[in-house]
């Protein structure tokens, strides 16, 4: 699952600073703007309790995470979309990533320049959205002056085509990204074939001080991020990058003690992790043997012989049965053995949808 999420924002929201906690990576950090020029890419394991568990119940020999992908993308800012800054290279790192994380600035620090003079998460996301909307409206009009003379001669692909590239003009002219426009099914197919930057789904960061972490609520940015993004329909997360890159530094009791001093269960980074994977339609199974219990990704709606691709592409070719029982079930029941005596084991062909928590063991023949 090569999907990656992309993490966008004006320059010195403290994007790259959560880069570094997330991938510990080092991407360079400082105090003014297009200091990260070429995005950075950063593997990071997807946290899940799930794998703890397993690894208890059965004690094998090693233990794998499944893992996902960030890009850490150069601050964009006004006039992107015409070339300001960097922006046709910033734009074009942005049409590559699945899903986007655009982190806003919702902390006053009057020793971090903000690019626009004024802490305004509001208008910061309206910033970065009106410039992939501009960006989108310009591939668009491109690609409406081609198929426009088809459609009026009647041709039937030309005709569906110019539907959809109308109705998302209209979007764009209204300032509207892509995604919140009610496409047919069809039309989604030729809508991805666009590769449009206001397709893709975004999640808010929402950076708050150290002082905010643990009551965010009391942010009024925070209040309004979260407003905004409601009405888009997206996720909001709130960290402190700060200190994610202090805690990322951290592991087992030393981490947890941390967190518990900051008045917070969870990292923010774990959160975000998770947010993005899911985001991205991905979930989880697992393969749990004496040799190793281990979490793979897959994209939801996968079948069967395609969830063992992701092991290896002879599992996928051989594909012979999937032998499932669902985290729950195993969990439950305390063994393999058990759970089989209780009837929780399943026998899976072809057809099955493999679900998040599964527990599978593939039986195939090459």
């Amino acid at each position: 699952m090569a999907l990656t999420a992309g993490i966008v924002g004006l320059p010195n929201v403290g994007k790259s600073t959560l880069f570094n906690a997330i991938t510990q990576a080092g991407a360079e950090s400082a105090n003014y703007p297009f200091c990260t020029i070429d995005p950075n890419v950063g593997i990071v394991e997807v946290p899940d309790h799930r794998l703890q568990k397993l690894t208890e119940l059965v004690q094998p020999k090693k233990t794998v995470p499944t893992a996902f992908e960030f890009t850490d993308i150069a601050g964009i800012v006004k006039g992107a979309s015409k070339g300001e800054g960097l922006g046709n290279k910033f734009l074009s790192h942005i049409r590559q990533v699945d899903a986007i994380c655009q982190v806003v600035r919702c902390f006053a620090d009057e020793n971090i320049t903000h690019v626009s003079g004024k802490v305004d998460p509001i208008d910061d996301i309206e910033t970065i959205n009106l410039e992939l909307i501009l960006a989108d409206m310009e591939s668009v009009e491109k690609r409406i002056s081609r198929v426009e003379k088809l459609a009026k001669q009647k041709d039937k692909d030309a005709a569906a085509e110019f539907e959809v590239l109308a109705m998302l003009r209209d979007a764009f002219e209204a300032e509207k990204p892509a995604r919140t426009v009610d496409f047919t099914e069809e039309q989604m197919k030729l809508v991805k074939g666009l590769h449009l930057l206001t397709i893709k789904p975004v999640l808010y960061v929402a950076n708050v001080s150290e002082d905010e972490v643990a009551n965010p609520s009391d942010n009024e940015y925070v209040q309004k991020v979260r407003e905004f993004a409601k009405a888009d329909n997206a996720e909001v997360i709130i960290i402190c990058a700060k200190i994610e890159e202090e805690i990322a530094e951290l592991e087992g009791e030393e981490k947890q003690m941390f967190l518990e001093e900051l008045g917070i269960e969870e990292s923010g980074l774990d959160q975000l992790i998770r947010a993005a994977y899911h985001l991205l339609g991905l979930a989880t199974y697992f393969t749990a043997g004496v040799q190793e219990v281990r979490a793979w990704t897959f994209r939801k709606g996968m079948k069967a012989p395609q969830c063992a691709g992701v092991i290896h592409s002879d599992f996928e070719r051989g594909f012979i049965r999937a032998e499932t029982v669902s985290y729950d079930d195993l969990l439950a029941a305390g063994s393999h053995t058990a759970a089989k005596e209780a009837g929780k084991v399943r026998l899976e062909g072809k057809e099955y949808e493999v679900k998040d928590g599964d527990v599978i063991h593939f039986r195939f023949n090459v």
